[in-house]
């Protein structure tokens, strides 16, 4: 692979991370957000972004940040994703998470 695709793929890849630097919590405008990656091939593919101030997680899923507020999120998508990834979750989030956590 030549040194400028290298380079592209790098750059691709830290795209989703750069987001980080301008993204705040939809519900409570927290600013900076944790970024947890658990699957990462050319971009991230599967994660979390979650707010600290208000223990919301936000889905990264098929390379997409799902970043809803919680009257548009389903328990139904969001409860099997945090299972899938429940070790790679901060044990907060698992317990005390919002919307949806793992304490039930």
């Amino acid at each position: 692979m030549s040194a400028l695709a290298n380079q592209t793929r790098a750059e691709g890849r830290n795209f989703k991370r750069k987001l980080m630097d301008i993204l705040a919590c939809p519900i409570d405008k927290y600013y900076p957000l944790e970024l947890h990656v658990f699957q990462e091939k050319e971009e991230i593919v599967d994660g979390v972004i979650i707010c600290p101030k208000c223990t919301r997680w936000y889905p990264i899923r098929d390379e997409i940040p799902e970043m809803l507020p919680d009257e548009l999120r389903e328990e139904k998508d969001d409860v099997p994703f945090m299972k899938k990834w429940k070790d790679k979750f901060p044990s907060k989030i698992v317990k005390e998470g919002k919307p949806f956590n793992l304490s039930k």
